[in-house]
């Protein structure tokens, strides 16, 4: 025994020397990759500089990109320089939240050459160039002094009309409905140089040159973004390009965007089938409802209209246009208390939400949105956009309502902010890992907002037949989204057979199903990241919940989900589940 022994204490120690010298041979690796972090995320910034400013980093304020050849080719450049420092690090050998990073990193270069060199959306969507955001969001911020604020926007100014010069270049075959878009947002956030921008500058300390010089800029570019408009609207477009993005480029931007475990083949036919099961459920609880709202009517013998006609009943329970906002606001609070009260997961009181009319700036694409502070800028507000109801038809009102009816009001107000977006978004600022938040993954903040909405039901939030039989309406339009928008980018999908699929199979109101319509043919993949990230985030969850048994705590779950910031579920998922 004794003679084995001496070999197997040497062979022990020699392994547990190994241990310790690849140990630190990682923690070198790992030292080294925070610091190309750092270095890359400075330099994304230097080129980037609007994108800087929109998470917070506000040193390239004053600095607006002009859209031209050689902005593209220090793009690529970049991008190319950086793919070939991502090869010096083998990826297995770093530790699990950097191999999260550099998959989201590498992801993000590979998207910019898609982007670029294959995508071109530069080319065919005007929509895409239109400064009154990046303005407005100056002049609006909190994050430094009104002054210092306002010499940033004076500076800005000055290359705005080249950008419109360099953006009328790019333009070749633009589709007719991206066309229509950059004219309405741009000519609506154009007020941004005139009506709101002039009375803050009188107010301000700004010395009479400078408000001078200032507003005569302002002038300058409103014309130029005017100039833009009319330009669109005059100039001959003889070969519009379809809006339809076509099966080869939208399986790659789906790779690209969703970064998920699921192809865009694959998440299609679960959509379908999740569908189907959605109809089962609600076919049994408005049938059990039937008579409550409908009488001794005869029942429809279709099992889908006969779930029309109860839904239909129950959404003419809805606020009115000129409460809409504010009984928006008022559900907040109540929200956040549900919230504490099941002990769902902590909310941080000192985070702002503030509940707000939409910029006209971002008009015209969704109803209602969530403009998050970035990681640079954390103590600022959050704001819910809330698309006003002013100006529209009586019935084109009445319609919108009964779409957000006084339950799926709840439903709205719970993805897009307690515990949905608002929530998740001021956890992905608290990320120590800065990549995870500016490299945000869609699929991952949807998918947590889509998966929030179930949980809410789950742990008895309002419950009764209405509120399921309701919720399951409003999972159809996250499900119907990915099928409709797969099924018009690359399968030729009609107009008519898409709103056939909203208001008969989704049970949406006709202005809902125009809506959406308009969406799908100004954006392309971004409908799937709802159903997409819900599916693979409620699936982590059950598989953790059968793993652990007993043990696990849906708080606990929570909490350790949203800490890693806005990395893909997939991700996410390797990082939660232990390796045996």
């Amino acid at each position: 025994m004794k003679k084995l022994f001496v070999p197997i204490l040497a062979i022990s120690l020699l392994i547990s020397c190994n241990k310790s010298t690849k140990s630190n041979e990682d923690k070198a690796l790992d030292a080294k990759f925070d610091k190309y972090k750092d270095g890359f995320v400075t330099s994304l910034w230097k080129i980037n500089p609007g994108w800087a400013s929109g998470v917070g980093y506000h040193k390239y304020d004053s600095i607006l990109s002009i859209p031209d050849a050689s902005e593209e080719k220090i793009q690529l450049e970049f991008v190319n320089a950086q793919l070939d420092s991502l090869k010096q690090y083998d990826i297995e050998n770093l530790s699990d939240n950097n191999k999260t990073d550099f998959q989201m990193i590498k992801n993000q270069l590979e998207a910019t050459i898609f982007s670029i060199k294959e995508l071109k959306s530069s080319e065919w969507n005007p929509s895409e160039y239109n400064v009154c955001g990046s303005f407005a969001e100056i002049l609006n911020g909190k994050y430094d002094s009104l002054e210092v604020r306002l010499r940033a926007f004076s500076a800005k100014l000055k290359n705005v009309p080249a950008y419109y010069e360099a953006a009328k270049k790019n333009i070749k075959n633009p589709t007719i409905e991206h066309t229509e878009l950059a004219i309405a947002q741009n000519l609506g956030g154009s007020s941004v140089f005139d009506t709101d921008l002039t009375p803050v500058v009188q107010q301000s300390k700004l010395s009479d040159r400078e408000k001078k010089e200032l507003l005569d800029k302002a002038k300058v570019a409103k014309k130029a973004i005017v100039d833009y408009a009319d330009w669109l609207k005059n100039t001959p477009n003889k070969t519009p390009r379809s809006f339809r993005l076509g099966a080869d480029l939208y399986a790659k931007k789906f790779n690209f965007d969703i970064q998920s475990s699921y192809t865009a083949d694959e998440i299609f036919k679960v959509a379908n089938d999740h569908k189907k099961d959605l109809h089962d459920k609600m076919f049994v609880l408005a049938d059990k409802l039937w008579t409550k709202y409908k009488g001794n009517e005869a029942k429809p013998t279709n099992k889908l209209e006969l779930i029309k006609q109860v839904i239909d009943k129950i959404s003419l329970q809805h606020t009115t246009p000129e409460k809409f906002q504010s009984e928006i606001e008022k559900q907040i609070p109540e929200l956040t208390a549900y919230v504490k009260a099941k002990d769902l997961l902590y909310i941080d009181p000192s985070k702002p939400l503030v509940v707000r009319k939409e910029p006209a700036y971002m008009a015209g694409v969704a109803g209602a949105s969530i403009s998050a502070p970035g990681p640079y800028d954390k103590n600022a507000n959050t704001y819910y956009n809330v698309g006003s109801l002013a100006g529209w038809t009586p019935e084109n009102a009445e319609s919108y309502l009964r779409e957000y009816n006084d339950y799926i009001l709840q439903i709205l107000n719970i993805h897009e902010a307690v515990p949905g977006h608002y929530t998740q978004l001021v956890y992905s600022n608290q990320s120590p890992s800065i990549i995870k938040s500016i490299l945000g993954n869609g699929a991952m903040v949807e998918g947590w907002a889509v998966y929030a909405e179930k949980m809410m039901l789950e742990s008895g939030y309002k419950n009764s037949d209405e509120m399921w039989l309701m919720y399951y309406k409003w999972n159809l339009r996250a499900t119907c989204n990915t099928i409709l928008d797969i099924s018009v980018h690359t399968k030729n999908m009609s107009k008519e057979a898409a709103i056939d699929l909203l208001t008969k199979e989704a049970f949406q109101q006709q202005a809902e199903a125009d809506g959406k319509w308009r969406r799908v043919t100004l954006s392309q993949v971004q409908l799937c990241s709802y159903f997409t990230g819900y599916t693979e985030i409620y699936n982590l969850r059950e598989e953790l919940k059968k793993k652990e048994g007993d043990k696990f705590n849906l708080k606990q779950f929570h909490e350790k989900f949203l800490s890693f910031g806005s990395a893909p579920v997939k991700y996410i998922k390797e990082l939660m589940i232990s390796k045996e």
